[in-house]
């Protein structure tokens, strides 16, 4: 179905190719996943797929790209619409309706489709993604994981003989994932579609893949089982860090199948597994909300929330899409729509609303890294950028602290490349360094690990417990059940707008199946979230 024959793509002024010699031969009917740190190129192997790469992005494409007999060197992405369809890792950049109805049937329209199969099509579409109910809500009405579901769904109603998937559950929570995961495993199964997907959130995907196509970073790529290519993979899920330690081979890929295996590591576990963190919470509160009401239109996002966040304490805060985790954010920082409720911040020996200063004061009361990084950005160069900061406010105490975090978060990104240019996982580290250079004593991020695989989420991890340290309050609203086990000490979720439950990260998270990590299911009883637990446990384990 897809042939990559001896690809190499070299971008305008790179010194060298992002994919060299590539050889690839995608069957029909297979659901491939891509795999790579952040910025070794998989989103250009996914838009050669239907000629983006080099049709619309530039540079230079050697080689020969085929999909079902068709050359992207001599069809571009429009006479390929009806064979490919394409959901980037930014759905909000697609959109070109206003409504959910009106989206889903606009690709159909393109391809001249008749009116009464466009109608069945968006009935089904709405039906298989879960979006009856948002079919007249207004794109922008709708959260990110909402916004994410209506591009697949747009994607899908052309009917593709090819589905290619740039991050698809990135923005989803944990059920919300799995329901659309389920759905593009059903469009494999049962009607042959050659799905090809990228995703960093590998615990998610690898049980449902036929093939892994790892890209090494240094151009190169191989192809192969889901286990063989993982067992040695520098990106892998906690599924495999555990196989890896404990010494089975080969390695599993799902839960289920990593419990048959683990009977012998539960016995020989301690009762009482090492903290999963090591905490610098107080109890000096840093802002305080109370009652706080957000309304868009006829939907109320939150309903009366009551919030403490503590010095040097870090909050996941967590929820179904659509739960008003991220309007409650926006609330409680000022910039956004707050009608009801008070928000009270510690300012020297006082407290200060927010909301009843300037901008530039709110955000070094409380600063917000946003879900679409993208709209921080404004200069033309990440240096330019990075300089910005510095000149805005002092990181860590030194010029250049903002650079450094950035090296931190995503090494080797060109400090001359123009921001719009780079990965998604790339543009949120340079945000990250960008807003934390005023040293708000309250710092929000809101969905921060979207695009970053799991190396850049350690060193992100590392940059949240290093702000806790200086005492800062840290929020971090996520579905990346296995980060918020890295980072939080504190877990609170919300649902229909309202906090239903909050306390420590440990009993939250092992509460309900939907928000335990890997670790937890797998060793259940046990009480073991992480596999650096198990390695602290049992070091010499699997040797």
């Amino acid at each position: 179905m897809i042939r990559f024959d001896r690809v190499s793509v070299t971008y305008d002024g790179a010194a060298v190719p992002v994919l060299r010699d590539v050889d690839l031969h995608l069957d029909e009917g297979e659901l491939v996943l891509v795999v790579g740190h952040t910025g070794t190129g998989k989103s250009t192997l996914l838009g050669a797929v239907n000629g983006l790469v080099p049709h619309f992005t530039g540079g230079t494409l050697t080689g020969r790209v085929t999909v079902a007999g068709r050359d992207t060197a001599h069809h571009p992405p429009r006479e390929l619409a009806d064979l490919v369809g394409v959901v980037g890792q930014d759905p909000v950049a697609g959109f070109v309706t206003d409504t959910v109805e009106e989206e889903l049937a606009y690709g159909m329209e393109q391809l001249a489709l008749d009116p009464r199969v466009m109608r069945a099509r968006v009935e089904e579409a709405l039906d298989l993604l879960g979006l009856a109910e948002l079919r007249h809500r207004g794109l922008h009405q709708l959260s990110g994981g909402q916004q994410q579901r209506v591009a697949i769904a747009a994607a899908l109603t052309a009917h593709p003989r090819v589905l290619v998937l740039d991050e698809p559950t990135s923005a989803l929570d944990p059920t919300g994932a799995e329901d659309v995961l389920a759905a593009i495993t059903r469009l494999v199964h049962d009607l042959g579609i050659t799905v090809v997907l990228a995703e960093h959130r590998l615990e998610r995907v690898v049980p449902y893949a036929d093939r892994v196509v790892h890209l090494a970073g240094d151009g190169t790529v191989s192809c192969g089982d889901p286990a063989a290519q993982l067992a040695a993979s520098t990106v892998a899920p906690p599924v495999v860090e555990l196989a890896r330690h404990a010494g089975w081979t080969p390695v599993p890929l799902s839960v289920r199948d990593a419990r048959r295996r683990a009977a012998h590591l539960r016995d020989r576990l301690p009762a009482d597994p090492p903290p999963h963190r090591t905490s610098r919470a107080t109890e000096q509160v840093e802002l305080a909300a109370r009652g706080v009401i957000v309304r868009h239109g006829p939907v109320v996002a939150v309903r009366g929330v009551d919030l403490d966040l503590r010095r040097g304490e870090v909050t996941a805060l967590m929820g179904r899409n659509g739960s008003g985790k991220s309007s409650l954010l926006w609330a409680v920082q000022g910039s956004g729509r707050r009608d009801g409720g008070t928000v009270a911040v510690r300012d020297g020996s006082g407290r200060t609303d927010p909301r009843s200063v300037s901008a530039a004061r709110a955000r070094a009361l409380v600063g917000l890294v946003p879900q679409t990084a993208t709209d921080l950005l404004y200069l033309d160069t990440v240096g330019a950028e990075l300089a910005q900061a510095d000149r805005d406010g002092d990181v860590l105490g030194s010029p250049g602290a903002a650079a450094a975090l950035l090296d931190a978060i995503a090494p080797g990104i060109d400090r001359a490349a123009h921001p719009r240019d780079l990965s998604a996982g790339q543009q949120l580290a340079l945000v990250l360094a960008v807003q934390l250079a005023v040293t708000p004593g309250v710092v929000l991020l809101d969905e921060p690990t979207r695009g970053l695989d799991y190396r850049a989420k350690q060193a992100l991890a590392a940059t949240v417990d290093t702000l806790a340290a200086r005492g800062h309050a840290v929020v971090v609203a996520t579905h990346d059940v296995e980060f918020a086990t890295l980072v939080a000490d504190r877990v609170v979720v919300m649902a229909d707008g309202e906090v239903v439950a909050d306390g420590p990260a440990a009993a939250v998270l092992t509460a309900s199946p939907s928000f335990a990590p890997q670790v937890a299911k797998i060793l259940a009883p046990a009480p073991y979230l992480t596999v650096g637990q198990v390695r602290a446990a049992l070091p010499e384990e699997g040797v």
